[in-house]
Protein backbone atom coordinates (compact mmCIF):
# COMPACT_ATOMS: atom_id res chain seq x y z
CA UNK A 1 0.00 0.00 0.00
CA UNK A 2 1.48 2.96 -1.24
CA UNK A 3 1.05 7.12 -0.61
CA UNK A 4 -1.73 7.26 -3.63
CA UNK A 5 -3.90 4.62 -2.60
CA UNK A 6 -4.72 6.46 0.80
CA UNK A 7 -4.55 9.01 -0.87
CA UNK A 8 -7.31 7.75 -3.01
CA UNK A 9 -9.03 6.51 0.24
CA UNK A 10 -8.66 10.01 1.94
CA UNK A 11 -10.44 11.53 -1.40
CA UNK A 12 -12.96 9.20 -1.20
CA UNK A 13 -13.54 9.42 2.02
CA UNK A 14 -13.85 13.38 1.78
CA UNK A 15 -16.57 13.10 -1.19
CA UNK A 16 -18.47 10.72 1.33
CA UNK A 17 -17.90 13.31 4.04
CA UNK A 18 -19.09 15.97 1.76
CA UNK A 19 -22.24 14.01 0.70
CA UNK A 20 -22.85 13.35 4.15
CA UNK A 21 -22.94 16.89 4.98
CA UNK A 22 -24.79 18.24 1.88
CA UNK A 23 -22.39 20.62 1.08
CA UNK A 24 -23.66 19.86 -2.92
CA UNK A 25 -27.10 21.01 -1.48
CA UNK A 26 -25.85 23.41 0.35
CA UNK A 27 -24.02 25.02 -2.70
CA UNK A 28 -26.66 24.92 -4.99
CA UNK A 29 -29.23 26.23 -2.78
CA UNK A 30 -26.55 29.48 -2.18
CA UNK A 31 -26.45 29.36 -6.04
CA UNK A 32 -29.74 29.07 -6.25
CA UNK A 33 -31.01 32.10 -3.68
CA UNK A 34 -27.99 34.21 -5.61
CA UNK A 35 -29.68 33.42 -8.82
CA UNK A 36 -32.86 34.25 -7.67
CA UNK A 37 -31.78 37.69 -5.67
CA UNK A 38 -29.71 38.90 -9.45
CA UNK A 39 -33.22 37.97 -11.06
CA UNK A 40 -35.22 40.06 -8.91
CA UNK A 41 -32.78 42.93 -8.73
CA UNK A 42 -33.00 42.88 -12.78
CA UNK A 43 -36.83 43.35 -12.58
CA UNK A 44 -36.40 45.93 -10.04
CA UNK A 45 -34.32 47.92 -12.25
CA UNK A 46 -36.29 47.16 -15.13
CA UNK A 47 -39.24 48.51 -13.64
CA UNK A 48 -37.19 51.43 -12.20
CA UNK A 49 -35.73 52.05 -15.95
CA UNK A 50 -39.52 51.90 -17.24
CA UNK A 51 -41.17 54.44 -14.69
CA UNK A 52 -38.24 56.78 -15.41
CA UNK A 53 -39.25 56.22 -18.75
CA UNK A 54 -43.00 57.04 -18.66
CA UNK A 55 -41.73 60.31 -15.32
CA UNK A 56 -39.21 61.42 -18.78
CA UNK A 57 -42.07 61.28 -20.89
CA UNK A 58 -44.53 63.24 -18.65
CA UNK A 59 -41.58 65.75 -17.94
CA UNK A 60 -41.11 66.50 -21.80
CA UNK A 61 -44.93 66.82 -21.60
CA UNK A 62 -45.31 69.07 -19.28
CA UNK A 63 -42.06 71.12 -20.97
CA UNK A 64 -44.25 71.45 -23.83
CA UNK A 65 -47.38 72.20 -22.13
CA UNK A 66 -45.18 75.19 -20.28
CA UNK A 67 -44.00 76.22 -23.32
CA UNK A 68 -46.99 76.74 -25.30
CA UNK A 69 -48.65 78.43 -22.29
CA UNK A 70 -45.63 80.91 -21.93
CA UNK A 71 -45.48 81.63 -25.73
CA UNK A 72 -49.17 82.48 -25.28
CA UNK A 73 -48.69 84.21 -22.71
CA UNK A 74 -45.98 86.13 -24.63
CA UNK A 75 -48.39 86.84 -27.73
CA UNK A 76 -51.07 88.15 -24.78
CA UNK A 77 -48.58 90.16 -23.95
CA UNK A 78 -47.14 91.67 -26.94
CA UNK A 79 -51.27 92.50 -28.13
CA UNK A 80 -51.40 94.22 -25.00
CA UNK A 81 -48.68 96.20 -25.13
CA UNK A 82 -49.44 96.84 -29.17
CA UNK A 83 -53.16 98.20 -27.93
CA UNK A 84 -51.43 100.16 -24.91
CA UNK A 85 -49.40 101.67 -27.45
CA UNK A 86 -51.94 102.57 -30.18
CA UNK A 87 -54.09 103.93 -27.02
CA UNK A 88 -51.28 106.37 -26.15
CA UNK A 89 -50.41 107.28 -29.58
CA UNK A 90 -54.19 108.26 -30.11
CA UNK A 91 -54.17 109.88 -26.51
CA UNK A 92 -50.99 111.68 -27.27
CA UNK A 93 -52.27 112.72 -30.92
CA UNK A 94 -55.78 114.31 -29.10
CA UNK A 95 -53.66 116.05 -26.35
CA UNK A 96 -51.58 118.05 -28.89
CA UNK A 97 -54.49 118.70 -31.23
CA UNK A 98 -56.22 120.14 -27.77
CA UNK A 99 -53.00 122.33 -26.81
CA UNK A 100 -52.69 123.36 -30.49
CA UNK A 101 -56.28 124.46 -30.78
CA UNK A 102 -55.84 125.87 -27.27
CA UNK A 103 -52.74 128.16 -28.23
CA UNK A 104 -54.73 129.13 -31.42
CA UNK A 105 -57.63 130.35 -28.92
CA UNK A 106 -55.43 132.22 -26.79
CA UNK A 107 -53.25 133.59 -29.90
CA UNK A 108 -56.42 134.87 -31.42
CA UNK A 109 -57.52 136.30 -28.12
CA UNK A 110 -54.48 138.05 -27.24
CA UNK A 111 -54.13 139.28 -30.85
CA UNK A 112 -58.27 140.72 -30.64
CA UNK A 113 -57.18 142.29 -27.15
CA UNK A 114 -53.71 143.44 -28.71
CA UNK A 115 -56.50 145.20 -31.40
CA UNK A 116 -58.74 146.82 -28.75
CA UNK A 117 -55.85 147.61 -26.22
CA UNK A 118 -54.43 149.79 -29.72
CA UNK A 119 -58.00 151.20 -30.67
CA UNK A 120 -58.25 152.59 -27.23
CA UNK A 121 -55.03 154.27 -26.97
CA UNK A 122 -55.96 155.61 -30.27
CA UNK A 123 -59.33 156.70 -29.06
CA UNK A 124 -57.57 158.35 -26.13
CA UNK A 125 -54.70 159.71 -28.20
CA UNK A 126 -57.70 161.14 -30.41
CA UNK A 127 -59.68 162.16 -27.20
CA UNK A 128 -56.25 164.34 -25.86
CA UNK A 129 -55.61 165.76 -29.32
CA UNK A 130 -59.40 166.47 -29.61
CA UNK A 131 -59.50 168.22 -26.07
CA UNK A 132 -56.20 170.25 -27.23
CA UNK A 133 -58.01 171.23 -30.45
CA UNK A 134 -60.92 172.49 -28.97
CA UNK A 135 -59.08 173.84 -25.95
CA UNK A 136 -57.10 176.70 -28.14
CA UNK A 137 -59.76 177.23 -30.59
CA UNK A 138 -62.73 177.92 -27.95
CA UNK A 139 -63.03 180.26 -24.89
CA UNK A 140 -64.39 180.23 -21.80
CA UNK A 141 -68.50 180.90 -23.15
CA UNK A 142 -67.99 177.99 -25.81
CA UNK A 143 -66.90 175.98 -23.50
CA UNK A 144 -69.32 176.62 -20.60
CA UNK A 145 -72.81 176.24 -23.44
CA UNK A 146 -70.64 172.62 -24.55
CA UNK A 147 -70.83 171.31 -20.87
CA UNK A 148 -74.29 172.74 -20.27
CA UNK A 149 -75.42 170.88 -23.59
CA UNK A 150 -73.74 167.31 -22.39
CA UNK A 151 -74.82 167.87 -19.21
CA UNK A 152 -78.70 168.52 -20.19
CA UNK A 153 -78.08 165.05 -22.89
CA UNK A 154 -77.23 162.81 -20.37
CA UNK A 155 -79.78 163.78 -17.93
CA UNK A 156 -82.35 163.36 -20.84
CA UNK A 157 -80.34 159.92 -21.54
CA UNK A 158 -80.78 159.22 -18.33
CA UNK A 159 -84.27 159.57 -17.85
Amino acid sequence: MDASFFALVALVLFFVLLAYLKVPGMMAKALDERADKIRDELAEAKRLREEAQHLLAEYQRKRKEAEAEAAAIVAAAEREAAALTAEAKQKTEEFVARRNALSEQKIKQAETEAVNAVRAAAVDLAIAAAEKVLAKKTDDTVQQALFRASVGEVKSRLN
